[in-house]
């Protein structure tokens, strides 16, 4: 069964049944291209798929002939039939009314786009620099990843230097307590984080003088999301119409370019590193980047492309994320009592925190489940079909493009209540048998393609929010005006968030 079915069976049993189904909710895509016409008539009446005339004739695709599964006889429409917006209205939602900004609006606005049925390709096509021709490899040891208890006082030392950056940050303000636009601040703490785990060294994000290599790697991936917009109108023009607008794929080859370049360096000094030890005779000792190299189940070639991807999903992801809780915290004050109380009697108002103690601590995994609910850091989790399905009446076939949109299905009453309100507690077990799943959202994926770096990310959330609400009371700053998503490739916040991080008495 493929995560697409599992999830519509675990999540919407009931609303298969009906003729406006959870598919329409869950399914986006971009439909710069016509969906390949399907063979035979436009109805599946005519046509001879074994999955439309099993399921027209009652039975279930795949099944054995004669054997029949209790189902409402009707007849299985094709994707053309699907409604949805027509091409030109797409191209004024999008490239007239800023939709690129808005995709988890139009989520909601919008129930379904159909699907083009190409791939975009030019993602793929950048891999490591020279030749661009190397594939990510898809084989991680997921393992150094799952066990992240061996991250924590790593992550810790860099959180203490958050810290002290936002100490002297206030001073700096009329007030002495406000930080202006916090997603500068955690985009910082990220990817002095991220590269922690990932390089096994610091990068000297968060010094008063940030070095000149790490300046630059920051001006990448800043040219990087800043392109966004530009970048998703190249992918929708064909491969040989990019010498007739060559801006937009030169700016994002050189984008690429500057954080292969970063990974590099850090890559070959960690090699170095190690060979100095091994000529010494002594015994090589690390985390992921020492055991790929050691192992050499990669290429360096590949561990240059994987690094780099790895370093660039982990740094936005989780600074906008961070900001969000902020933000949502500062908002909610009563909230920030319980988990902050909650801290305060499970751990304590002075220890530093470890992977371990998070478990002690309901409220503060709640506390992001409920942020990314409400601000998913990814549109939606692609997915392409494996086999022809059936899904609430419509003939998906094998090969299509779907996406589970997290923003709609994070903000349905069937999925939630009060589904527009900041609730942690809605995670929370009643007793220790009670397990609280819903897959109306999973920001992280779900199965064996959902995101590798999930624990490493929540470890250094979590460990984060701890220790700030150890230190601080965090409030809005009165320079904070409500604050809009906005989608700039991640759902990013559409305005500074300014907080004011308050001495803890």
């Amino acid at each position: 069964m493929s995560f697409f079915t599992r999830v519509l069976t675990m999540e919407c049993k009931r609303a298969l049944e009906s003729e406006r189904t959870y598919f329409y909710h869950a399914v986006f895509a971009s439909r710069f291209h016509q969906l390949p016409k399907l063979a035979g008539s436009q109805t599946l009446e005519m046509q001879n798929d074994s999955a439309a005339a099993a399921a027209n004739k009652g039975e279930e695709p795949g099944a054995e002939p004669g054997l029949r599964t209790p189902r409402r006889r009707s007849r299985v429409k094709s994707l053309h039939e699907m409604p949805g917006p027509n091409t030109l209205y797409n191209l004024y939602e999008f490239f007239w009314k800023d939709g690129f900004g808005r995709i988890h609006e139009i989520q909601i606005e919008i129930w379904l786009l159909r699907s083009s049925g190409q791939k975009v390709e030019h993602h793929k096509e950048l891999t490591w620099n020279p030749g661009r021709n190397t594939e990510t490899y898809e084989g991680e040891p997921r393992d150094l990843f799952l066990h992240v208890a061996i991250y924590s006082d790593g992550v810790n030392e860099v959180i203490a230097d958050l810290i002290k950056r936002i100490h002297t940050l206030r001073t700096q303000e009329d007030d002495g307590e406000t930080v202006t636009n916090v997603n500068n601040l955690f985009f910082k703490y990220s990817m002095e984080g991220v590269a922690t785990v990932l390089y096994e060294c610091r990068l000297g994000c968060l010094e008063n003088n940030v070095p000149q290599q790490t300046v630059e790697y920051i001006e990448a991936l800043e040219l990087m999301f800043s392109m966004f917009k530009t970048t998703m109108y190249a992918g929708a023009i064909p491969k040989w119409l990019r010498p007739l607008i060559p801006k937009p794929w030169r700016e994002f080859c050189r984008s690429w370019d500057g954080l292969f370049k970063f990974s590099q360096i850090h890559v070959d000094n960690r090699l170095k590193a190690i060979q100095s030890q091994l000529d010494q005779g002594e015994v090589v000792n690390g985390g992921l980047l020492t055991y790929l190299l050691v192992s050499k189940e990669l290429t360096l070639e590949e561990i240059y492309a994987n690094m780099t991807e790895m370093l660039l999903a982990g740094v936005d992801t989780t600074s906008f994320t961070l900001s969000w809780a902020t933000y949502l915290l500062a908002k909610h004050p009563e909230v920030q009592q319980r988990v902050y109380e909650e801290i305060a009697s499970k751990l304590g108002k002075e220890k530093v925190p470890v992977a371990r103690d998070v478990r002690k601590l309901p409220l503060i995994r709640a506390v992001l489940k409920e942020t990314l609910r409400l601000y998913p850091v990814l549109p939606g989790n692609g997915r392409v079909t494996q086999k022809d399905l059936i899904v609430g009446g419509y003939l998906i076939p094998k090969g299509t493009q779907l996406a589970l949109c997290h923003y709609t299905t994070s903000y349905s009453e069937e999925n939630f209540s009060m589904a527009n309100e900041f609730r942690p507690e809605r995670w929370l077990r009643k007793d220790n048998l009670d397990r609280v799943d819903n897959f109306g959202s999973i920001p992280f994926g779900y199965g064996i393609r959902s995101c590798i770096g999930r624990r490493v990310a929540e470890l250094e959330i979590h460990l984060a929010l701890i220790q700030l609400l150890q230190n601080f009371e965090i409030k809005i700053s009165p320079k904070t005006v409500p604050v809009r998503a906005k989608t700039h490739g991640l759902l990013a916040p559409g305005s500074s968030i300014n907080v004011r991080f308050s001495d803890r008495k």
